[in-house]
């Protein structure tokens, strides 16, 4: 082909994971992917399910710089005419042109008060090893409603960053589990709908207290978190929930009647996400869980009840937040212990963007579907092209065993869900599932490679 260029299907994700209707899935397959090489034009080739012949379109980006559809065409009898008909539009002058040079939602463009700029914003906007996660970041960007007139001065400050990441993650994972988005209202976060059922999510997060970027790994010993897994890092996570809990979302019009989860993620600590699951766990359910193998090596899983959590004010907060006066109205509980600047990092990669100075090796826990197993089993792999994370990867939902109204788990089909059934925890996982993971993120410079580490 004549000054086209294929384009992976990660990258092609990126562009499109808004733009295309998530119903397209349902009768078509997307087969091969391509670009004029200076990416003002993408084009694609799919398979029509129905007739079983081919589909192809070439868009081009608007004045708010989503792709939109320039030229397409059915019914294309073979994948070789298809791909003679992207070769010639790709170089033909026919291709209906957008014009990209207007106003658009532009997240890095400063609007913050210097004082109140973020540490973390500050090295996601300037740092070599992050601009796979910066690029990302953009695309998403350009199909984001801001309702309240104020994400991006939020997104680049002190007291917003790790929310909007959050919220930005959200608006990601839940267009890839084929949602449409109903943004007409201030709260919650998203109404999104699938299917005709309606889903009403409101995004959380245990905040930081400061705003230092950290440089390397700060490691705590097993003894310092099992202390805070006691009672601290479940009171973090009750509080953050209970805040939401009084905002009684269930009552407005648009939302009465239908499932409503809270979406919380962990931002108090860099790499607190990757050891506070259990915490909380324990405080939705109330129960903790100790095992020990019988004389056949044979596993056992002893459910043991918590009471309540102590602060340290010496004051005591019940356990089990599913079974508090007013939480029959929430659904369930999402969370996700990766939606972190590190896995926008590697969506980045793996689309082939970014630096090529870039080089990330993620490592981590994963679920062992070993039904004797007491462990996670570990995992390490270079990231590139041929990765394919999702962004669904490491989400956990947890059903609330008393909901008014209860989640249906077929509408996320690509999470774990988490039941409690009789003092047990039932859990269901994807294919692959990390409990958590990092980034070791190798910078090449002309004098030495920088190496730093990345939730």
């Amino acid at each position: 082909m004549k000054n086209v260029i294929s384009i992976n299907r990660n990258l092609f994700n990126i562009y499109l994971l808004f733009t295309r209707n998530p119903f397209v899935r349902y009768f078509s397959r997307e087969l091969e992917f391509y670009s004029n090489g200076n990416k003002s034009l993408i084009g694609f080739i799919s398979l029509d399910y129905t007739d079983n012949d081919f589909n192809v379109a070439i868009l081009s980006r608007d004045k708010s710089k989503q792709y939109r559809a320039g030229n397409m065409e059915t019914s294309i009898p073979t994948i070789e005419k298809a791909r003679r008909w992207i070769d010639e539009q790709m170089n033909s002058d026919s291709i209906v042109m957008h014009n990209d040079e207007s106003e658009y939602f532009d997240l890095f463009e400063i609007k913050a008060k210097k004082s109140q700029i973020s540490q973390h914003f500050k090295l996601l906007k300037e740092s070599e090893g992050l601009k796979g996660a910066k690029e990302v970041i953009k695309e998403i960007s350009y199909h984001y409603k801001d309702i309240d007139g104020n994400f991006i001065e939020q997104f680049q400050s002190n007291n917003g960053f790790d929310s909007r990441i959050w919220e930005l993650y959200l608006f990601c994972l839940c267009r890839e589990e084929l949602f449409s988005f109903k943004r007409n209202s201030h709260s919650p976060d998203f109404m999104i709908e699938k299917l005709g059922t309606e889903v009403a999510i409101e995004a959380v997060i245990v905040a930081r207290k400061n705003n230092k970027a950290i440089d390397e790994l700060p490691l705590k010993s097993m003894e310092e978190i099992e202390e805070k897994l006691k009672n601290k890092m479940p009171l973090m996570f009750g509080s953050a929930l209970f805040d939401k809990l009084k905002k009684e979302y269930w009552k407005l019009d648009h939302v009465k009647g239908k499932p409503f989860l809270i979406a919380i993620a962990d931002f108090h600590e860099d790499f607190s996400m990757t050891w506070s699951f259990t915490a909380l766990s324990d405080y939705l359910y109330g129960y903790k869980y100790t095992h020990s193998y019988d004389k056949n090596g044979e596993l056992i899983i002893i459910p043991v009840k918590i009471k309540e959590f102590v602060k340290e004010s010496g004051a005591r907060i019940p356990a089990g937040f599913f079974f508090q006066p007013n939480s029959e109205n929430i659904s369930a509980v999402l969370f996700s212990s990766t939606a972190t600047i590190g896995k926008f990092n590697r969506m980045g990669k793996q689309a082939g963007l970014g630096s090529s100075k870039s080089t990330i090796i993620r490592m981590g826990a994963c679920h062992n579907f070993d039904d004797n197993a007491s462990v996670p089993n570990m995992f390490q792999y270079q990231v590139d092209e041929d990765s394919k994370e999702l962004w669904s990867e490491g989400v956990s939902i947890f059903h609330n065993p008393n909901a008014l109204i209860p989640l249906d788990k077929s509408l996320f089909p690509s999470v774990a869900h988490h039941e409690l059934k009789d003092e047990f925890l039932y859990s269901s996982f994807p294919e692959f599932f990390p409990y958590n993971s990092f980034n070791q993120n190798i910078v090449s410079t002309e004098d030495e490679k920088e190496i730093k580490s990345k939730p």
